[in-house]
Formats: C-alpha cells, sequence, structure tokens
C-alpha cells in the first residue's frame, strides 16, 4: 500500500528490543527531528541494543530506567559507563533494588551490577529526549520506586511491569503493595486518557481504554 509523503512525521518513533531470558521490552525513543534518543530498561543484551540502535540510525543521549527489577536495569549502569550517557531513573524508593544486583543470590540468573543513577526522578519531574519531553509519574506497588513515562503529544506512556495487556505487576516482591499498585493505574494512569497507547515491561502493547474494559484486575475501577 502507497505512503502519503505529505503525511508529517511523527514527533516521537519507538521500537521494542526484548532482552535478557525473562524477553524484558527494552524501549528505544527517539525525537524523529534530531535522531536523538534513549534507551528505557536496558537490562542485558547490550551488543542487540546497540546494533538496535545503529540499525535506526539513532544518536544515544541518555539511559531511563523504569524500577531496580533485574532485568529491567541489570546491565543499564555498564551500558552507562561504557557509551559515557547519564542515566536517569528510577525513583529514589527502588534504591535497595539497585544495591542488591551485585548480590548473586537475587540475579535469577541473570547479568547485574549495581550502580548509582546520573538523577533519581520524582513525580512530576520530566526527562527530554532531543527535543521531546516526557512526563514522569511514580507508579509504586510492583516496586516501591517504579516510574512511567508519558509523552502527551504522542499519547504514549512507558510503563515497565505496572500494568501489561490483560494483567497487571506482581506484588509479591519485598516492598510490593497490590492495594497501591491498584491506586496507581486507576490513580495515576487511567486520568491520562483512554486514547493512551502503552509500552509494558513484557508482552504486547495496548491501550488504557482497552484495559478500562477488559483488564480482569482493573477494568471495573473507572468512572
Amino acid at each position: 500500500m502507497a505512503t502519503n509523503p505529505t503525511k508529517p512525521e511523527p514527533p516521537l518513533r519507538a521500537a521494542i528490543i526484548p532482552v535478557t531470558a525473562f524477553q524484558q521490552n527494552c524501549s528505544l525513543i527517539w525525537c524523529t527531528k534530531t535522531m536523538r534518543g534513549a534507551l528505557v530498561d536496558p537490562g542485558g543484551d547490550l551488543d542487540r541494543l546497540k546494533a538496535g540502535v545503529a540499525k535506526a540510525g539513532v544518536t544515544l543521549e541518555k539511559l531511563l530506567v523504569t524500577h531496580g527489577h533485574m532485568d529491567h536495569c541489570g546491565l543499564a549502569g555498564v551500558l552507562a559507563e561504557e557509551l559515557g550517557l547519564p542515566l536517569e531513573g528510577p525513583h529514589e524508593d527502588d534504591r535497595f533494588w539497585i544495591e542488591g544486583l551485585d548480590d548473586p543470590h537475587t540475579r535469577m540468573g541473570l547479568e547485574g551490577k549495581s550502580f548509582e543513577p546520573t538523577r533519581w526522578l520524582q513525580d512530576g519531574d520530566t526527562v527530554t529526549v532531543g527535543e521531546l519531553t516526557l512526563n514522569v509519574i511514580h507508579c509504586p506497588g510492583h516496586t516501591p520506586g517504579h516510574v512511567v513515562f508519558f509523552h502527551e503529544e504522542s499519547r504514549l506512556a512507558i510503563v515497565g511491569d505496572v500494568i501489561f495487556q490483560g494483567s497487571i505487576g506482581r506484588t509479591d516482591f519485598p516492598k510490593g503493595n497490590h492495594q497501591q499498585l491498584i491506586d496507581s493505574i486507576t490513580g495515576k494512569l487511567w486520568p491520562l486518557g483512554k486514547d493512551v497507547n502503552f509500552i509494558p515491561g513484557h508482552g504486547p502493547m495496548s491501550s488504557f481504554g482497552h484495559e478500562m474494559l477488559t483488564n480482569p484486575f482493573v477494568g471495573s475501577r473507572y468512572g
């Protein structure tokens, strides 16, 4: 099918690069105007990630992390150091998870190394990627310091392990809280709008509207 040559380029593009044995959705996002981008949750398989960035023709300017679990950030600090890039996120309430990345008993068979982010993030902060600005939303429950990145103009959220297509994040890890997670989804994500599409930490993309109607954990909890 022919494309419309007059259709404007969207301000943000995203590609999903699954990494680690847990098939965690690392997201490559970039500003189409500047072709500068960021990797969100570069948890492992660094050669694969670097190849994906090169294929997209993107110049990385930073790394972003949603939360401190191994599959999402185990090698984020290693990559940041190797490429000389700043690393932003998550919220500091996940410090204990990141400090624990050196513990072989918590690695779940994955590689990991602890790190100190260039910047811990708070609810209401913003992060920039090229000329894009993404809002930071603190959504505790899966982990206490979990954050979501939201680009309002594109109606796109990168939600880590807060919510999935048909499911929500586990809360049986240390400092997880089921009710807090439900409150984060219904109180902080649903108000963003039914038309918001999201990239979860695992599995296929979905939209908040679809999950409001069909998700058995939070599908009936909207106005």
